[in-house]
């Protein structure tokens, strides 16, 4: 699990929460003064069903994935791949046959189909072009799965505009309406409700864009980055491999892709 993730989420969930809290122990209502269904139903309803006109039905239905993905987090250590790639490069300067055998014990797909190209005699441009193309068109597509993420914090404040809006105009109904016009017979009751119906619905909007939808975005991002990074240093360390150099260049070459605290440097 994604420890990160999860300590944010509630931290932050915990903070607005224990200010709420404090402002409404106040209030008649205490607590449930800030919970309205129908400004939750004003922002989350208009926020999916405008992510749903905007984006694919298949990008749509892949955010379940994609949000278990953020806490789920990933097991990847670039010292190991590292570590692997210098094992590999031993076994190439022995032969092909030998590294077709190491490829079975291979975990990682990409690492895995590079050595396979070597394996089958392609040509060292040809398979850093192959390579490279896989790197450029898997960030596209993660990169359009994080960015309904990031359409959705565009949209939640939009949609909490749009129950502010929707409170007002009930508020300025409220403030014209009378005893004789069929009103209430304390218009000042109406207007505070909807007030509070306009301004929490601002809140809610602002609220799941900053604290969910926005940092969910943020954190695939950053994942695509790092493993763009991770992909490179496989995508040299595999050229290498198709060249026979010496494990110790690979092992140098490839920890300049490696935090200075995460390089490799035994044997």
């Amino acid at each position: 699990m994604d420890f990160a993730t999860i300590i944010g989420l509630l931290f932050g969930s915990g903070l607005i929460g224990y200010a709420v809290v404090g402002v409404s122990s106040a209030l008649p209502n205490g607590v449930m003064t800030f919970v309205d269904l129908q400004s939750l139903m004003i922002v989350l309803g208009g926020t999916i069903a405008a992510t749903a006109m905007a984006f694919p039905v298949k990008e749509v239905l892949s955010l379940y994935t994609n949000l278990w993905a953020v806490f789920k987090g990933e097991k990847h250590n670039d010292a190991d791949t590292l570590r692997e790639l210098v094992e590999l490069a031993a076994v190439a300067r022995k032969g092909t046959a030998d590294l077709e055998k190491a490829t079975g014990g291979i975990n990682d797909w990409f690492l895995k189909d590079g050595v396979q190209m070597i394996v089958d005699g392609l040509p060292e441009e040809d398979i850093r072009n192959i390579m490279e193309t896989r790197v450029v068109n898997r960030e596209l597509r993660e990169d359009a799965e994080a960015n309904v993420f990031k359409t959705m914090g565009v949209f939640s404040p939009a949609f909490g505009m749009v129950g502010t809006l929707v409170g007002l105009v009930a508020m300025l109904f409220a403030m014209g309406a009378g005893p004789g016009d069929g009103g209430d017979s304390d218009p000042a009751a109406k207007l505070g409700q909807a007030m509070g119906v306009a301004l929490i619905t601002t809140f809610y909007g602002a609220l799941f864009a900053n604290l969910f939808f926005l940092p969910v975005a943020a954190k695939l991002r950053s994942r695509i980055d790092k493993r763009n990074i991770t992909q490179n240093m496989i995508i040299d360390g595999v050229v290498m491999l198709k060249v026979k150099k010496h494990p110790i260049l690979v092992r140098e070459f490839l920890n300049s892709y490696l935090a200075p605290r995460d390089r490799v440097y035994e044997d």
